[in-house]
This record gives structure tokens, C-alpha cells and sequence, in this order.
């Protein structure tokens, strides 16, 4: 348990069963009336984000959410098998909490893995990865003026956009929040 003047960016509650996340909080003093801490909070599981309101010093349920980093080993069946590098742990996530991040995950890849009492919460990748084009319509030459794009298929078997020069081998430097294209890798 703790005070909601305890709150942090970060912090994990558990309100109502459910586990949310705080965004943003802010502590509001108003003339008159007693002070209110203001926050934002996201819902660890669904990620949607919404408005609470809390009176200075209520109470708050606090879950401990234990983030580790871990090795995406392979995948088996409709879960992701990870490892923990420091105890070589396995750890099964289901396919839906892997969610987005699943379109980027390589074999061997780094990933944070929160976990609540021994249960996967979500999947953090780093905020880029550097990913191959397996295929991609050949670019016309001449076409670097225009700043076009086309799309093109990753070795993860995601599709992005990228510059109409890119070719099919080309190494990309990927944003994982958005999929966006953030450069080309020379090796």
C-alpha cells in the first residue's frame, strides 16, 4: 500500500483487480478545498489510458510488476518462449501479450518482459531494431528525388514503407512504437 503522495511515472496500482500504469500525475493545491493529485493512467494489459482524479494522501494499492531483460527464443505454437539471461529461466508468453511487438521480434533479440506474480503483463522491445528487407519492388533509378515511398517486407515478415531506392537485402534501422522507417544500416 501507499499514499497517492507517493505516486511516480512508472508506478504500477492495482485499482479494482485491474493493473494500470502511471503516465503523468500531477498534485494540485487549490485555494480553497482540500489538495487533489490529478494523474493519467494506462491500463498495463489493454493500454488504454484515462483520467483519475485522487484526494491528497488517499490510499492506493500498489502491484509489484517485476520487468526483467530476457531472450526471445522461439516461438512454439501460439506462445513466444523467452529465457532470462541471468537464471536461463523459460518463460511462455501467449501471442496476445506479445501483441505489436511480435511483428519486430527476431530470434535471439533482447525484449524487457513485465511479468506480475509469474504472469506476462506485456513485451518491451528497445525503441529500434535493425531488421533486413526480404522483399520489396526493384526502385527506379532516378527515383531518390521525389521522396516517395513503397512497401516493403521484413525478414520478421512485417511491411513498412521505405524510400523507393531500398532494395531487397538492404539492412533498415526500424522505429518499433510505429513501424516507421528511420534509416538504412551499413554493416
Amino acid at each position: 500500500m501507499a499514499t497517492t503522495n507517493d505516486l511516480k511515472n512508472g508506478t504500477v496500482l492495482n485499482l479494482d483487480g485491474q493493473l494500470w500504469t502511471v503516465v503523468e500525475f500531477q498534485h494540485v493545491k487549490p485555494g480553497k478545498g482540500g489538495a487533489f493529485v490529478r494523474t493519467k493512467l494506462k491500463n498495463v494489459l489493454s493500454g488504454k489510458v484515462v483520467d483519475k482524479t485522487f484526494n491528497a494522501g488517499t490510499k492506493v494499492e500498489t502491484a509489484n510488476v517485476d520487468k526483467r531483460d530476457m531472450q526471445y527464443l522461439y516461438k512454439d505454437g501460439a506462445d513466444f518462449v523467452f529465457m532470462d539471461s541471468s537464471t536461463y529461466d523459460q518463460l511462455h508468453v501467449p501471442e496476445a501479450t506479445v501483441g505489436d511487438a511480435a511483428s519486430f521480434l527476431l530470434e535471439n533479440q533482447q525484449a524487457t518482459v513485465a511479468t506480475h506474480e509469474g504472469e506476462p503483463l506485456y513485451v518491451e522491445l528497445p525503441p529500434s531494431v535493425v531488421l533486413e528487407i526480404t522483399y520489396t519492388e526493384p526502385g527506379l533509378q532516378g527515383d531518390r528525388s521525389t521522396g516517395g515511398t513503397k512497401p516493403a517486407t521484413l525478414e520478421t515478415g512485417a511491411e513498412i514503407q521505405v524510400p523507393l531506392f531500398l532494395e531487397a537485402g538492404t539492412r533498415v534501422k526500424v522505429d518499433t512504437r510505429d513501424g516507421s522507417y528511420l534509416g538504412r544500416v551499413n554493416d
